[in-house]
């Protein structure tokens, strides 16, 4: 028997996956941990949490596969881009990490927009200074805890911070360099020059490495904690949604991901480097193929707000209830449309000070309503970049969806009328963890051909869009855009109340 692990370092959960060479995922394993808010717009997560759930889920798939897990050859960890772990001189963590949704370095953004260049840093990056860039959040940790700052010493992102637990080995993955803004996208390499000037020392960034390449091996005493076996070569993985694209099948120009998870990603494979002021750039797993893509700061998580901070935890029987409640309501829930900005948002509008609204409530909407509401607005948000895609001369051809709210035949039937194209689901299929299993198979050798990953793509479904639905969600979603343009006063006005 031949296997191989992948980890994924996700929002809410870190999963682990076991895979074997003919297509099948022989077992999977999840363990949550929390997204901590304690003011508007921050967005922290513990990176031991991260460890110590890949410990218990590595354990447990010990324990429950043992014999597909002695025969483990290699191992692949993906996760959340660009999160931010800062690490002192003995490789621990000196504050929770900075998430890649954080919204708090509002003023560090204006200042920076206005000393860089910003079309030369476009020029470099593929983008404009953003809240997902590094030095931003960096900045303000520099300005705002000047003791946590004093102690840094190493910069990592999620995945490769469980890498360096694994192994011993600072590394960091190409496409956490791509989407961190320090670093040229065509040339390869880091902008040193924009670190020093703004305080940073660029040893504190460890080399960006290829997904594929491996850049150590499972260490003596990762293998005591975790029941590995020492020197099982590690790669340096995989960014969550560039995994996603590979698992999802995405590997020629015209398919298009639409990714459910805590964030949404949006990501369309293209065959030549190219890139939009409105969107991301990143290098695909797939040699000699790129991605445009853009993620919401808010999509499962906008959800799980909803049906746990405001309805009380809401599952179960009493989610089914809800959801068929919701299901039986027309589209566009009524007249009530939500901005899903409650983290501000990243891609395409790059406005940290733009704020969640509900429009159009009346005392005859329900919870129903609101929770219709909600998985709509995302959907909207997906269609802003398919809009911004097709604008760049674009036209995507298959859409597929995956992730969590890919499970949730509503929520997609809305996706098939708000996008008013066919959607292909896979609801049971890992996401992330496989695609980062299957590019560790191919580091390995057990795979030979990126068209083996269609071994793994047989369970899905097929959504065709509703006509009659379709014309009324192209009204409510001009709508929808207008909110934005004629609130957005309204929001800078209220991020400066305190």
């Amino acid at each position: 028997m031949r296997t191989v692990l992948g980890i994924d370092i996700g929002t809410t959960s870190v999963k682990a996956i076991l895979v074997s060479p003919d297509g099948k995922i022989i077992d999977e394993v999840s363990a949550p941990h929390d997204l901590f808010s304690e003011r508007s717009g921050w967005a922290e997560e513990n990176a031991n949490d991260w460890w110590n759930n890949s410990v218990r889920v590595v354990k447990e798939l010990k324990s429950r596969a043992p014999d597909a897990f002695d025969a483990i050859e290699c191992i692949g960890v993906t996760g959340m881009v660009p999160a931010i772990v800062m690490l002192d001189k003995d490789g621990v963590p000196i504050r929770k990490t900075i998430q890649q949704n954080d919204a708090r370095s509002v003023e560090q953004i204006r200042r920076l927009t206005d000393e860089i260049d910003q079309d030369e840093l476009y020029r470099l990056t593929g983008g404009y200074t953003n809240q997902q860039h590094v030095l931003p959040r960096m900045l303000w940790v520099k300005e705002n805890e000047p003791e946590n700052f004093s102690r840094l010493r190493w910069v990592l992102g999620s995945y490769d911070y469980i890498v360096y637990k694994l192994t011993g080995v600072l590394s960091v993955e190409m496409n956490w360099a791509v989407e961190s803004g320090l670093f040229d996208i065509r040339k390869r390499e880091w902008l040193t020059g924009q670190m020093t000037e703004y305080g940073f020392d660029p040893a504190w960034f460890p080399p960006a490495n290829e997904s594929m390449k491996t850049v150590g091996k499972v260490s003596d005493a990762a293998a005591k904690i975790t029941g590995l076996k020492a020197g099982i070569p590690v790669i340096a993985g995989s960014a969550d949604h560039v995994a996603s694209t590979l698992s999802a099948g995405i590997i020629r120009e015209g398919d298009l991901l639409i990714k459910f998870g805590g964030a949404g990603d949006i990501l369309y494979c293209t065959e030549e480097i190219r890139t939009s002021p409105k969107l991301f750039f990143d290098y695909h797993i797939v040699p000699n193929a790129y991605l445009i893509n853009g993620c919401m700061a808010a999509s499962g998580s906008l959800v799980k707000w909803y049906l746990g901070d405001i309805l009380g935890n809401y599952g179960g029987d009493a989610l089914r209830e809800l959801d068929e409640a919701a299901s039986k309501l027309p589209p566009a829930s009524d007249g009530l449309i939500i901005l899903p900005y409650f983290l501000g948002e990243k891609t395409p509008i790059f406005d940290p000070e733009a704020r969640g609204l509900m429009f159009g409530l009346t005392l005859s909407h329900t919870k129903a309503h609101i929770f219709r509401a909600c998985l709509e607005a995302v959907i909207y948000g997906f269609k802003h970049h398919i809009d911004i895609i097709e604008e760049m001369g674009y036209n995507p051809q298959h859409i597929i969806a995956t992730n969590g709210g890919s499970r949730s035949r509503f929520w997609c039937q809305i996706a098939a009328d708000v996008l008013n194209r066919e959607v292909r689901a896979y609801p049971s299929h890992p996401g992330s963890a496989m695609g980062v299993a299957f590019l560790a198979g191919m580091a390995s050798g057990m795979f030979d051909s990126w068209e083996q990953i269609h071994l793994f793509l047989q369970d899905y479904r097929v959504f065709t869009p509703n006509p009659e639905a379709a014309k009324i969600y192209e009204k409510s979603y001009k709508i929808y855009r207008d909110l934005y343009r004629q609130t957005k006063p309204s929001c800078d006005a209220v991020a400066r109340l305190y």
